[in-house]
């Protein structure tokens, strides 16, 4: 990765952040980071570690950061999480995934705090990509 799209990302995503943040609904990005590190874990120690730490900070009822998952899926963690695997969460991050996709992102897309990065990133008349569209 480049520097700069390094730098435009990271932008991006704490706008996002940000937006959620302005919605009380932040859990889900911080969720969607939280299954991407959990599934470039290695160690069985550590998956068991960062599954629990997942499941207690998202998934149980009425957890610090809950998700809006259905009990099914909910469910299937609860029953897994004994023995978790590095896919444990898939269902329940591909739910999250989706509803970002569908329902937040098109809003911050037409909101001032997307605005004012856009704004942030021109130079002169030339827009910048932005790796997060």
């Amino acid at each position: 990765m480049t520097q700069n799209f390094l730098k435009y990302f990271v932008a991006g995503l704490d706008a996002f952040r940000t937006f959620l943040k302005s919605e009380f609904s932040e859990e889900n990005v911080e969720f969607w980071l939280a299954c991407e590190d959990f599934k470039k874990t290695e160690s069985r120690e550590k998956i068991a570690t960062k599954a629990k730490m997942i499941y207690s900070e998202f998934i149980v009822a009425d957890a610090p950061k809950e998700i809006n998952i259905d009990f099914s899926t909910r469910d299937l963690i609860s029953r897994n999480i004994a023995e978790p695997t590095p896919k444990c969460f898939d269902e329940a991050q591909k739910l999250i995934y989706s509803l970002m996709a569908k329902d937040s992102f098109p809003r911050f897309l037409k909101s001032e705090i997307y605005k004012k990065l856009v704004h942030s990133q021109q130079v002169g008349n030339h827009k910048r990509w932005l790796p997060f569209l």
